[in-house]
């Protein structure tokens, strides 16, 4: 019965899908598992409810896939790594990555796919980075001209991608070691600051680190550095905490991407580096092409978060 159920349900975006042979795909009730028997649908019942597939890095993608999923994806897919995208022509792949290499913190490299191949074989066999992300930013010569829903359209024979570490991939083990993660807890975005902190330079690209904040309390914010040191294909531990003017960021309830978070009394903002950093270099090396994910709408791999 697992291997027929296998072949018959396609969990998108939270919601069931039923193909009856030789019929239509039917919808059916949200958040529900089905099983054999009853009248519910033909022969199957409705036989309890649990959260949506958020739990699966390759449902969520498939949500995104369909339309299904087109919001941030913190808290989505718990235990698997996320990851930033960044798409350049060939022409211009050995630089960016001499950049990431030269920025190991906001860049971790997870995968470099092949020119012109959509297809990350080695952190998500089958996906589609053209379609499995949940927004996209297209850019022309340093500025944004579009924010599509997929680059079905945009995709080039000379597209090489590249996929980053994400700090969204250490929230969970954040959250169990009892450390807050505010935008979570607030159902928002992640707060990004640029910072006045320079990365070091490679090719045409360059520009400031980006950083992401999570707010917490002092004791917390060790907590988390010695946590966070275990992912160091994840941006690894804080960069910096306390005062955000250290950095250069003059006014933290303004994030220059996301959404703005609860500062609590008591708490000081903790700042790690971020995979968006490769956007503000796209500002300075003004490429005629390139393509990246909207920050906080990461590709989320098939890698366990702590591999």
């Amino acid at each position: 019965m697992k291997n027929a159920c296998r072949n018959r349900f396609l969990d998108i975006s939270w919601t069931r899908y039923y193909k009856k042979p030789g019929k239509d795909w039917l919808k059916f009730p949200k958040h529900c598992i089905w099983s054999h028997g009853g009248t519910a649908a033909p022969g199957f019942m409705i036989q309890s409810m649990k959260k949506p597939a958020e739990h699966s890095a390759r449902a969520l993608r498939l949500a995104c896939r369909t339309g299904g999923h087109t919001g941030p994806t913190p808290g989505f897919a718990p235990g698997y790594a996320q990851a930033n995208l960044v798409v350049v022509p060939c022409e211009h792949a050995f630089d960016f990555l001499l950049f990431c290499q030269r920025n190991p913190r906001p860049c971790p490299v997870l995968e470099v796919t092949d020119p012109g191949n959509p297809e990350p074989r080695q952190v998500a066999p089958g996906a589609d980075l053209r379609t499995d992300l949940p927004r996209y930013r297209i850019w022309h010569d340093g500025l944004v001209v579009e924010e599509p829903a997929n680059l079905l359209g945009h995709w080039r024979a000379d597209a090489v991608a590249f996929l980053l570490g994400c700090s969204f991939s250490f929230e969970e083990a954040l959250l169990a070691a009892g450390v807050p993660v505010r935008h979570i807890e607030q159902k928002t975005n992640v707060p990004m600051y640029h910072t006045s902190l320079a990365c070091q330079p490679a090719g045409r690209f360059s520009g400031p680190l980006v950083v992401s904040m999570r707010p917490m309390k002092p004791a917390q914010a060790i907590h988390a550095a010695l946590v966070c040191q275990r992912f160091p294909q994840s941006h690894g531990a804080p960069i910096h905490w306390g005062e955000p003017e250290a950095i250069g960021i003059h006014d933290i309830h303004s994030p220059d991407e996301g959404d703005p978070v609860e500062i609590r009394p008591g708490e000081v903002p903790v700042f790690w580096a971020c995979g968006v950093t490769p956007q503000a270099a796209a500002r300075q090396a003004r490429l005629p092409w390139m393509a990246t994910h909207v920050p906080g709408h990461m590709f989320v791999t098939d890698l366990r978060a702590e591999s």
